[in-house]
């Protein structure tokens, strides 16, 4: 299931939505890379391969997270982003850091049972064509079959057929159908282990445990027909997977391909600190996750799953903290440490107009659904990097996310007025700019509320 991508196809698609960055991307796409080749060494000495973890050291705002959401859609493997301070000592009250093995294993099974709905997407239908069918020969269906050309005497098999024609043409798509429906039943619940410190799971795990007590009743509802197609082929799909071998898949993929990003990471660092108070419960999550990086198994509702080949991305800030901080042997299950430079004004300029997810684009976009043409000159994007620069040196310094309360700024009144001026074009030149932000600008205390 995972892509395979060379390391230079990685970065070159990182390229298109990040501008800079270049060691970062390297890393990531040569984790991405072994991850593959690992597949296709020789199973001796296969299992002896261990991950090489990463942490991308770098400020806010630099396109750490986004080069994770990147990596994501480019894996084709299970790949969950969870924020380290979520997590609490084991004894505390909070997520225990194993919930993360069990989101991904979660993920894994959706992937693969949607991998297999999709095999059996065909048949499906054709069971719910079928039952559709058969629920308007109850109804109506024998009366519209005439209305459509079917004789007074055919018999079902004709009206069946004169109705399945009319079906996969549309004509039926305002007719009602009397459905039988019931809670999904997808992947019968499971008692899954319960670790000290999970209490955010348990209002689920008591859920499923209860539901396999609760009777599940069968309501029958009225709906139209494509919705009623569109249930019945779901209904039917279920029941054409094979769930064992679809949770099977999903660990394996788990154990063999997944990958954690772990952000946040230098937010449980103690900063040098060895005193009481919070920094005990910091040291303690670290604890907590060294085993899981090191490799341990962990219960979930699907089975077991052994962490040792599972990949971690870690990242953080870094500013009170450095990554020396974090207790030793967590330090060295991160071999790999790379760090993402504070952006430049001319970074800000390319961020606005190059990645194919640019703020322009997607501003020109948004009002082009009021029939607005919206038309930024580039004395207009030149002034609007010079502003966010100079709150970021002037206030906290956010990266390239300054970029977005400022365009929301300079474009609030032409976002209010849109819908009363369709067809009229606006230009967004540094002047415009300027006397949209100039109050804000000028007012250093109101910079920080407003910018």
């Amino acid at each position: 299931m995972s892509a395979n991508f060379t390391p230079r196809e990685i970065v070159s698609e990182l390229d298109r939505y990040i501008i800079g960055q270049a060691d970062a991307k390297r890393a990531v796409s040569i984790a991405m890379r072994n991850r593959w080749r690992r597949q296709h060494v020789e199973s001796s000495l296969r299992d002896e391969i261990a991950p090489k973890n990463i942490i991308m050291i770098g400020p806010t705002g630099v396109g750490k997270t986004e080069i994770a959401r990147r990596l994501a859609r480019l894996a084709g493997a299970p790949f969950i982003k969870v924020e380290a301070t979520k997590f609490t000592e084991v004894g505390y009250v909070g997520k225990d850091v194993e919930s993360m093995i069990r989101e991904l294993a979660d993920l894994a099974v959706k992937m693969v049972r949607e991998e297999e709905t999709a095999k059996v997407r065909v048949r499906a239908a054709e069971h719910a064509e079928e039952q559709v069918i058969e629920l308007l020969l109850n109804g109506r269906g024998p009366q519209l079959a005439r209305q459509a050309g079917a004789s007074a005497e055919a018999s079902n098999t004709e009206l069946a057929a004169t109705l399945r024609t009319l079906l996969r043409q549309g004509k039926l798509d305002d007719e009602m159908v009397e459905l039988p429906t019931a809670a999904p039943s997808g992947m019968p619940p499971q008692v899954e282990v319960l670790t000290p410190g999970g209490f955010e799971d348990m209002g689920l795990q008591l859920k499923e445990m209860f539901s396999q007590f609760m009777p599940q009743g069968r309501k029958p509802r009225r709906v139209q027909v494509p919705e009623a197609l569109r249930m019945l082929t779901e209904d039917e799909a279920g029941k054409l997977i094979d769930m064992d071998g679809v949770r099977q898949r999903a660990v394996e993929l788990t154990e063999q391909q997944g990958i954690i990003f772990l952000d946040e990471i230098d937010k449980i660092a103690n900063a040098g600190q060895r005193s009481g108070g919070p920094d005990v419960s910091r040291e303690g999550v670290q604890r907590d996750i060294l085993p899981i990086v090191e490799g341990s198994t962990v219960m979930t509702k699907h089975g077991i799953v052994r962490t040792d080949h599972i990949l971690f991305v870690a990242a953080g800030a870094f500013h009170v903290s450095k990554p020396s901080d974090l207790i030793p042997e967590l330090q060295g299950r991160f071999p790999i440490r790379v760090e993402l430079l504070a952006l430049t004004r001319s970074d800000f300029s390319r961020i606005l107009s190059e990645p194919e997810n640019s703020l322009v684009r997607q501003y020109e976009a948004l009002l082009a659904t009021e029939g607005v043409r919206l038309h930024f000159a580039p004395d207009g994007l030149d002034a609007i990097c010079d502003i966010a620069v100079l709150i970021n040196e002037q206030t906290e310094n956010i990266g390239a996310r300054r970029l977005h309360t400022v365009m929301e700024r300079v474009l609030e009144e032409i976002s209010f007025v849109a819908p009363e001026r369709g067809g009229q074009e606006f230009i967004v030149d540094r002047k415009y700019v300027e006397t949209r932000l100039a109050e804000v600008v000028k007012n250093r205390d109101l910079s920080r509320y407003v910018l």
